[in-house]
């Protein structure tokens, strides 16, 4: 069985590498997302939106139903979380 979860775990190192492999270096200007989207988002919130924070204005608008879908995430880990701690108290 570890022998079975180590060969796992490494398959997915190796398929994790080979995916991030292909990513521009962090920072780098030239990457897709600072050419295209990022200017996007400077030049147009403030007047689609009507919100001066710019961070305000992705998470709350353009990106609001995978903010939902993140934060229902994390609701329902901490609730599995209470639910699996809670297991251990005697009740009277």
């Amino acid at each position: 069985m570890r022998v079975l979860s180590a060969i796992t775990m490494l398959g997915f190192a190796a398929l994790v590498v080979y995916a991030t492999s292909a990513l521009p270096p962090r920072g780098d200007p030239d990457a897709p997302s600072h050419q295209y989207l990022s200017p996007y988002y400077i030049e147009r919130s403030a007047g689609e939106v009507g919100t001066p924070n710019i961070v305000t204005a992705v998470l709350g608008d353009y990106r609001s139903y995978d903010t939902l879908g993140e934060t229902a995430v994390i609701f329902t880990a901490g609730v599995a979380l209470l639910m699996v701690l809670g297991r251990g108290r005697k009740r009277d």
